[in-house]
């Protein structure tokens, strides 16, 4: 009985000097833990993981039973274990640190700080203009089963990936892009970059994705669409050159057998900026473009 009180003794000791930055301290860890947990348990990772706590256990008894050759083998790894943790975890550090950077809201605030100009009327049609030439290009890919893959480049820059393939830097039309993707063409086997309303680069190869859950029906032109906006925030589209049907790939996840008004109205909806929302979604046309028209006029 006086062990129980003394455990309450402790306790209300413990929450008489408790404050608010302790809370807040609590929920941080909390969180962090949390989203941890729920990143590595839909990976490989989560096996490394499993594998790691087996060590904790092996570590505990070992110690409890004073097996000194395994606690002393064992204090030694993990006295490196945080380094080899980055090792390891490399991919999935990077996924964390790379969605936390492109995420609406640090991305609304870092604009706000920088710029309160909103899309005119004028960008926004020109921003729609320009995604119809692109849909038009693509269903006349589709209706001859001629394989394309179209990456609209957003808050993400893709330098890396455009220095694979050709600068090209030219004003899209439906030829031009029809002739990119022709099969006899050079550039027709890599992926098109399109960046600021223009195709910037062309011939390009893109990562594959890492996902072993990804349906084996499909080829690598699905597989690389995946890839790409698995490490970055593009939008995707893709024509299979087996069936010829339209996909858009987004986030890791892909939609498959899109209609031509279907598709116009997701690249809308993804890509154009509405007048009054521009931190909240990318627009095709770049501050700086817009400084150069106003300086030309």
């Amino acid at each position: 009985m006086g062990s129980i009180s003394q455990i309450f003794e402790n306790f209300f000791a413990v929450m008489r000097t408790f404050r608010l930055k302790d809370a807040v301290d609590i929920i941080a860890i909390g969180l962090i833990i949390y989203y941890l947990i729920k990143l590595v348990k839909e990976t490989r990772a989560i096996q490394l993981v499993k594998g790691i706590l087996v060590l904790l256990v092996l570590y505990g008894v070992a110690y409890i039973f004073s097996l000194t050759m395994l606690t002393a083998m064992l204090n030694r790894f993990f006295e490196f274990a945080v380094i080899m943790l980055f090792i390891v975890f490399q991919p999935e550090i990077r996924k964390v640190l790379e969605q936390l950077g492109r995420s609406k809201y640090t991305y609304r605030r870092l604009k706000s700080v920088f710029s309160n100009e909103a899309a005119s009327e004028e960008d926004i049609l020109k921003q729609k203009k320009t995604i119809s030439v692109f849909v038009d290009a693509v269903m006349q890919l589709h209706s001859k089963k001629t394989g394309a893959l179209i990456v609209f480049e957003r808050r993400t820059r893709l330098g890396d990936i455009a220095d694979t393939g050709t600068v090209v830097n030219a004003s899209p039309s439906v030829m031009m892009i029809g002739n990119i993707f022709f099969n006899k063409a050079p550039l027709h086997d890599g992926a098109m970059i399109v960046r600021d309303g223009l195709i910037y680069a062309a011939g390009c190869i893109l990562p594959l994705t890492h996902n072993d859950s990804v349906d084996e029906n499909l080829g690598t032109r699905h597989r690389a669409a995946l890839g790409v906006s698995e490490v970055s925030d593009a939008v995707v589209v893709v024509v299979s050159e087996e069936t010829g049907s339209v996909s858009i790939a987004l986030n890791g996840e892909l939609q498959r057998d899109l209609t031509k008004e279907k598709l116009t109205e997701k690249l809308n909806e993804l890509l154009v900026s509405e007048k009054n929302d521009l931190p909240e979604k990318f627009s095709f046309l770049s501050s700086s473009r817009k400084e150069k028209k106003k300086s030309e006029q």
